[in-house]
């Protein structure tokens, strides 16, 4: 078995504390860090598939992203230096009224893995933050707005008009258990994200990456 294989067994099961050297035995075997990376990002598809079908829960699904963060940590310094750039910066929050973060957190965890400089704002937020988060930030390129109630759709809403009534180029995604891709079309958003583990691949296509 591959150490980049390794890796991803060990992603899935969320043995966080075996990871990184794991990671660190893969480069060393001569692997490149995008492809262990994009194992990994393979990996927590896979979570986030199971996720949304029943087969695993939150806590397998934090498990399985912590033991990823650490795999990352090893990642960084090598990808920093191989001139592999960031993708530019995304803005995350849950909109207002919601006070739900874990998935919000799962998300951030994920495009921070694919290469977004993550800005998180956190729960309960307000449209008009979105807009001065993207004012007082460089490079800007991304939107992620998290709603995990039925009663804060409208506050979705609100988020995603507001963001591009300010900004009609930006690039806005959405998610969360009650948002479907209709929705997302009906509200003006750009992209969709089911969950956690297609967020990054959303966001990235997103931004033409």
């Amino acid at each position: 078995m591959s150490k980049i294989e390794d890796v991803k067994v060990l992603v899935e099961t969320g043995k966080s504390k075996k990871v990184a050297a794991a990671v660190q035995e893969a480069l060393d075997a001569g692997d490149k860090a995008q492809d262990i990376l994009d194992a990994m990002i393979a990996s927590m598809g896979v979570i986030g598939d199971k996720f949304s079908s029943g087969e695993i829960f939150v806590p397998e699904m934090l498990i399985a992203a912590k033991a990823m963060s650490k795999g990352v940590e090893v990642l960084k310094p090598v990808m920093a230096g191989d001139g592999s750039s960031s993708l530019g910066t995304c803005i995350m929050g849950t909109v207002a009224g919601d006070l739900h973060d874990i998935g919000k957190n799962l998300v951030v965890m994920m495009l921070e893995s694919a290469g977004f400089d993550m800005i998180d704002l956190g729960v309960d937020v307000p449209a008009d933050k979105f807009v001065e988060a993207v004012k007082e930030n460089d490079n800007v390129v991304l939107v992620a707005c998290s709603g995990l109630l039925t009663t804060t759709m409208p506050a979705l809403k609100e988020a995603v008009q507001t963001v591009k009534a300010a900004y009609p180029e930006m690039k806005v995604i959405v998610g969360g258990a009650p948002v479907t891709q209709e929705y997302a079309n009906e509200i003006g958003a750009d992209g969709y994200a089911p969950d956690a583990g297609s967020s990054a691949a959303k966001a990235k296509e997103l931004i033409g990456a």
